[in-house]
């Protein structure tokens, strides 16, 4: 037995085995250790730190209980599995977390035999655990688990009830866990969030197994035995305690609510789950940012820590001066003449900037949680009845929405507005978040109209241009973070911005790194530059302009196939106009946005470099 005084993770060589040693005494003081490292950590790099708090005991728990990496853990999103990271020896490389070539900020299993399955994006936890237990099961592995931990924010996602129906049928070894803290990121929304919190506060069932328990110990004789059949029972007093929840209507065996930061409940039930032949559902309440009052008192501010937010030690990390906030600001101001428009968005209320239309427009503002395709759909029935529906969100969760965007959008067509927020890089979290997608999907859509605007002017040109002037779906994409540029803003237009001085070479751009051409631009001379802030569909005039050059050359902030600089060479190829394409042409791991930027040859240095490497 360990000494209560030297728990530490630093202590702890052979993990995760070392934890089933401890006491529970033990185990808090290890969990006060483990918060302390988060909490460090995380203020220092960014991350996840509301989440990961709430979870600490139950990931404890699990690695008491099970033994992984031969019991599958999958964690939803990941942005509770920083326990789990540090409880399978990754605690020396835990400071550099969400650094370039350091621990990723999800689960990832090239990082670790323990991550059982890449996360980044919500819901699919159950459908993945449940594809590894039928694996394990056909393999001859009928001892050992699957195990998806997911939060009742990712539990509107659809994925996860199509995961549910098909779990529920099978006689599969899965243990579905809901990590419920009535929040995703924004509060939960919908009738679930509702039926969630109404049998969350319900804890009949545990408090009665212990009283039940407790009397069959006193009995004399035949107690011990009778209580260790109830416990192999299958019924588990449930027929006793509850009515059937939804839960068990699927085919689960439903146990709990416990409480996530009990060691010992958490362990009985997951003991009892590990008897039970069929696949199990854990209700485990839990306290998000539990053991550090600021995020327990404001645990959505504390959702996603930007870099170094200890230093600045500000509550509220939603910037004033963002492209999202600017974007928010500016359809507020639209929504005060227009009543048609309408704001939807994906539990993401404050991370695309529409807490401002909210504010003063509630009725016309609709969250439908961590739901994309619903998303996309209500905003066409939005768009059938005469709104104007203008749904913000991020990049990398549109693409869930894609077969929603043709065909409940693009056939008819419909007036959709989407504000695709984080275009581009978006740095330490990345390749699950990076927005370098959207682009050739929806550039792929018969009818869509995309704007990527480069400055904050610019910018509300482009919304209010999607708004009124454009029919069809329309897309303005823009990055995350704030405004930096300081490019010549003296004729900024919804179209593009051509600067000519008699080069043969061309370079062309659109979006935040036009400012980064501009000065590679303002620092040579042996090249024109060409703008689009319109970049799909490319017009006539754009071609005209790229036809009397002996070659172009193209930047991107994407991924290179499909991109806007292959649809620009296929048009210029017609004419022998080469076209040279500095893009993305694979995942773009984590490093800082400004570190990604320079080794995709994007940067302004980077600019010049392949500039001054073509024939004038």
């Amino acid at each position: 037995m360990m000494d209560k005084k030297k728990v530490k993770l630093s202590d702890m060589k052979s993990l995760p085995s070392d934890v089933k040693k401890l006491s529970y005494s033990e185990c808090d003081e290890l969990c006060r250790d483990i918060r302390k490292t988060i909490i460090k950590t995380v203020m220092k790099n960014g991350g996840h730190l509301s989440s990961n708090l709430g979870t600490v005991e139950l990931i404890l728990a699990m690695h008491r209980v099970f033994d992984s990496p031969k019991d599958k853990f999958v964690f939803d999103v990941g942005h509770q599995a920083y326990t789990h990271k540090l409880l399978t020896g990754r605690l020396d490389r835990f400071s550099e977390l969400r650094k370039e070539n350091g621990l990723s900020g999800f689960t990832r299993p090239s990082e670790s035999e323990h991550d059982a399955f890449i996360s980044g994006h919500s819901s699919i936890s159950i459908s993945a655990a449940l594809g590894m237990a039928e694996a394990m099961h056909l393999n001859g592995d009928d001892t050992h688990h699957a195990i998806a931990v997911i939060g009742d924010g990712a539990f509107t996602g659809g994925i996860a009830y199509e995961g549910l129906n098909n779990a529920g049928k099978s006689k599969a070894k899965l243990i579905v866990i809901l990590n419920h803290n009535d929040m995703s990121i924004s509060r939960n929304v919908g009738a679930l969030a509702k039926y969630l919190t109404k049998i969350r506060g319900n804890t009949s069932y545990l408090s009665a197994k212990k009283k039940v328990e407790k009397a069959l110990d006193a009995i004399p004789v035949g107690g011990k035995s009778i209580k260790n059949i109830m416990r192999s029972s299958k019924s588990l007093l449930k027929g006793i305690v509850y009515q059937s929840t939804m839960f068990e209507e699927l085919g689960f065996t439903y146990l709990g609510p416990v409480d996530g930061h009990n060691i010992r409940e958490l362990e009985e039930v997951l003991k009892i789950a590990k008897r039970i032949d069929k696949p199990v559902f854990i209700h485990v309440n839990t306290v998000k940012g539990k053991g550090f009052k600021p995020a327990e008192n404001n645990p959505g501010a504390f959702h996603g820590v930007p870099v170094k937010a200890y230093v600045n030690k500000d509550p509220d990390f939603i910037s004033e001066d963002s492209f999202s906030a600017e974007f928010g600001r500016h359809l507020n101001e639209l929504a005060k003449k227009d009543d048609r428009i309408c704001a939807v968005t994906a539990a993401m209320k404050y991370g695309t900037g529409l807490q401002y239309f909210a504010s003063e427009h509630g009725d016309r503002f609709f969250d439908v949680g961590i739901a994309e395709q619903h998303g996309v759909t209500f905003s066409g029935g939005l768009a059938r009845s005469g709104k104007i529906p203008v749904f913000a969100v991020y990049s990398s969760f549109i693409q869930r929405s894609f077969d929603q965007l043709v065909h409940d959008c693009s056939i008819e067509p419909l007036h959709i507005v989407f504000g695709i927020d984080r275009a581009g890089i978006v740095g330490e979290d990345g390749e699950t978040h990076q927005g370098i997608f959207d682009v050739p999907m929806l550039s792929c859509i018969p009818g869509m109209t995309i704007y990527s605007p480069s400055c904050y002017e610019e910018l509300r040109l482009c919304l209010s241009e999607a708004i009124y002037n454009c029919d069809g779906p329309v897309a303005v994409r823009y990055p995350r973070g704030n405004d930096t540029s300081d490019f010549d803003k003296s004729s900024l237009n919804c179209s593009y911005t051509y600067i000519c001085r008699g080069s043969s070479v061309l370079a062309v751009t659109y979006g935040r790194i036009w400012d980064n051409l501009y000065k590679a631009y303002e620092s040579s001379s042996g090249f024109d530059i060409l703008k689009l802030t319109k970049i799909f569909p490319i017009c006539d005039e754009i071609i005209e302009i790229c036809r009397e050059y002996k070659k172009v050359i193209f930047f991107e902030e994407g991924i290179k196939n499909g991109g806007i600089g292959m649809s620009l060479a296929a048009r210029l190829s017609e004419y022998g106009v080469p076209v040279k394409i500095a893009a993305a042409e694979g995942f773009v791991k984590q490093a800082a946005v400004s570190s990604a930027l320079a080794k995709l040859g994007l940067d302004t240095e980077g600019m010049i470099k392949t500039l001054e490497g073509e024939d004038s």
